[in-house]
C-alpha cells in the first residue's frame, strides 16, 4: 500500500522567510515533511518548492489545509497547489497507430507502477482498439477529417472523463494553439528526437542525413508553437555510420516510450513546475 501523503507545491517571487514560513505552517498543525526540495531560479528570481508530508500527521483533510494556508500563500504571492495521493490523476491517452508508447504505459499502468486512471483512450485510427479493450478501458475514435470539429470532440471527451492530464503517445496530428492554450502546462507529448534539434516530421531521417552520434526523445508540455514547449525529460542513445534510418527508428523506439513513462510519472507526482519555458523537476 502506498502511503496517504499530501503534496504541496509553490511558485513565488523570491524572499527571505519562505522556507521558515511553509515548514512553520506545517509543524505547527503537527505535520510529519517525508520529503523536501526547494529551487531558486537565478534569471527571473523565483522560488520553488516541493513539500511532501504525510496526511495522518495532520488533525484535518486537504479542503481544510487549503482553506488554512490560503492566508500565508497570499502574503508571499504564491502560486500553489495541494495534492491528495488518494485521489488518483485522471490520464487521458491519444494515440495514432503506433503502439510502442502505448504498450509501455498500459504494462505500467496494470502493473501498479503508473498509479493513474485512465478513463478512455481517443485515436484518430481504429488499428489499437482491441489492444486498448482486452485493458478494460473505453476506446473512442475520433475521425480527423475535419481538424476544428474534432479537436472540440476530443476537448468534450476530455471534460467529460474528468480528465487532469492529456498525453499523446505518438498522436501524430499537430494540435490546435486554442487547444493548447485551453489546456496550457495539462498536455505532454513524446517527440521522437532530442529538442531542439530535428522538430516536425521524420526526425530520425533527418538526424541520419545529418550524421549525428547521438540520437534521443523529448518529453515536453505541449504548447501552441510547434514542438518548443517546456521540456520535462529527455535521454539519448549512441549510433554511427553504419546505422540506417530504420536503426535509429527501433533505437528511438525504446527511448521514447521510457522518456515518456518518467516524464509522466515526475509530472503526475507534482515534480514539474513551470518556469517561463523551462522546467523545475524534482526528482
Amino acid at each position: 500500500m502506498t502511503p496517504h501523503r499530501y503534496t504541496l507545491t509553490i511558485s513565488c517571487p523570491d524572499r527571505a522567510g519562505i522556507i521558515a514560513a511553509v515548514t512553520g505552517f506545517i509543524a505547527q498543525h503537527g505535520g510529519f515533511i517525508v520529503e523536501a526540495s526547494y529551487h531558486t531560479d537565478q534569471e527571473t528570481q523565483r522560488f520553488f518548492m516541493r513539500q511532501e508530508m504525510r496526511a495522518d500527521s495532520l488533525p484535518f483533510d486537504a479542503d481544510e489545509f487549503r482553506r488554512r494556508f490560503a492566508l500565508l500563500a497570499s502574503e508571499f504571492d504564491m502560486h500553489w497547489q495541494l495534492t491528495d495521493s488518494a485521489q488518483k490523476k485522471r490520464i487521458v491517452l491519444l494515440v495514432s497507430k503506433q503502439d510502442h508508447c502505448l504498450n509501455d504505459l498500459l504494462h505500467r499502468w496494470r502493473s501498479g507502477e503508473l498509479l493513474v486512471d485512465i478513463p478512455c483512450v481517443i485515436s484518430n485510427h481504429q488499428d489499437l482498439r482491441s489492444f486498448v479493450e482486452w485493458h478494460g478501458i473505453p476506446f473512442i475514435h475520433v475521425d480527423m477529417t475535419d481538424k476544428s470539429a474534432a479537436f472540440e470532440r476530443i476537448a468534450a471527451l476530455f471534460e467529460q472523463h474528468h480528465g487532469d492530464t492529456l498525453v499523446l503517445a505518438r498522436f501524430m496530428q499537430i494540435l490546435p494553439p486554442d487547444f493548447c492554450d485551453r489546456y496550457s502546462e495539462r498536455i505532454i507529448n513524446i517527440h521522437h528526437s532530442f529538442l531542439p534539434s530535428f522538430v516536425g516530421a521524420k526526425p530520425y531521417h533527418q538526424a541520419h542525413q545529418r550524421g549525428v552520434k547521438l540520437i534521443g526523445a523529448t518529453c515536453h508540455f505541449v504548447t501552441s508553437e510547434l514542438d518548443a514547449g517546456p521540456i520535462i525529460e529527455q535521454d539519448t542513445v549512441r549510433v554511427d555510420h553504419g546505422d540506417t534510418p530504420d536503426d535509429l527508428v527501433r533505437y528511438g523506439r525504446d527511448i521514447e516510450k521510457t522518456v515518456l513513462a518518467r516524464g509522466l510519472r515526475y509530472h503526475i507526482e507534482d515534480r514539474v513546475l513551470v518556469c517561463g519555458n523551462k522546467t523545475i523537476v524534482f526528482r
